[in-house]
């Protein structure tokens, strides 16, 4: 009895022990991530402060004719009119693009495609693809469609390389979102005699709509600050007009934001800092439509 109860007694010990390390490894390993969230949120505040107090007072000392003025060798003149149009052309046509296909693609491999190999194949490099540096993708665009398919550099091809750059995102959230719907919701509307298509169209699809918006308009927030895919395949800094059609020359805000970076005279460091905060804005509000579909269409199982 005395023999037995010994091991019993030391292998409790031992767990006793073992509870207590555990216990100080999570401390420590939750210490470790609330310092590492401050740090990164006290150097998320720092960017956006140091932007502020550089651009703010360039952007509120003349706003109309910052909005409404083509670039300047002047910083005093140098305003953002063919940027912003350029920018709000290639996020509606990065979404055109973008959004059929990417959701096409997460329907077909979340309820469609059949599980083998190939199939495994797709989805392993549809994972690989999401982390591809951008600037890849823009050497892409150069050969694919700036010069195989003529495009020249133009919104066109602007906004295809965007999309390209969006797809894989959008279809992970996309499969994500679907996967999150219960099985019950495919086998309720089976048991009433729908097809396949039927249930995935009328039912799965419209209750993961919301997270599938939410990663869309998060993929799009990230195209709309990418600056190396559009220098690659040509975008342009001195724009005298507003594009009026897909094949026409475009400049973007990250494009002009670079190149006024690049300038020595500390005015245009004004100028950019006052183009970026009209960038972030345009983020913000990218962002906040996110959060707004997510709370509006969120379905509660």
């Amino acid at each position: 009895m005395t023999a037995v109860a010994l091991p019993i007694a030391a292998r409790l010990r031992r767990g006793a022990s073992r509870s207590r390390l555990g216990l100080l490894l999570d401390a420590v390993f939750s210490s470790g991530l609330f310092v590492g969230t401050f740090l990164g949120v006290l150097a998320l505040g720092l960017l956006l402060w140091t932007v502020y107090d550089r651009g703010w007072e360039r952007l509120a000392s003349d706003p109309s004719g910052f909005f409404a003025n083509f670039v300047s060798r002047f910083p005093a003149r140098a305003g953002i009119k063919a940027a912003l149009y350029g920018t709000a052309w290639l996020m509606g046509l990065t979404a055109l693009f973008s959004f059929p296909i990417g959701v096409g693609a997460a329907v077909y491999l979340e309820e469609f495609a059949p599980r083998n190999r190939l199939t495994s194949f797709v989805e392993a490099n549809i994972a690989n693809l999401a982390g591809v540096p951008s600037v890849v993708y823009g050497i892409l665009g150069l050969g694919v469609f700036v010069r195989f398919m003529r495009m020249g550099p133009s919104l066109l091809a602007g906004g295809l390389t965007l999309a390209l750059m969006s797809l894989p995102l959008i279809i992970i959230a996309a499969r994500e979102s679907l996967r999150a719907v219960p099985v019950s919701i495919r086998l309720a509307a089976y048991a009433l005699g729908a097809t396949k298509w039927q249930a995935v169209r009328h039912h799965v699809l419209p209750a993961a709509m919301p997270g599938t918006m939410t990663g869309v308009i998060l993929s799009l927030s990230r195209a709309i600050g990418e600056t190396a895919p559009l220098i690659v395949i040509g975008a342009a800094v001195s724009i005298f007009n507003t594009p009026d059609d897909v094949r026409d020359p475009f400049s973007a805000l990250p494009v002009l934001i670079f190149n006024w970076t690049s300038r020595p005279q500390p005015a245009f460091a004004e100028a950019a800092a006052a183009a970026g905060i009209v960038l972030l804005a345009m983020l913000l509000a990218m962002n906040t439509v996110a959060i707004f579909l997510r709370k509006r269409f969120a379905t509660r199982w």
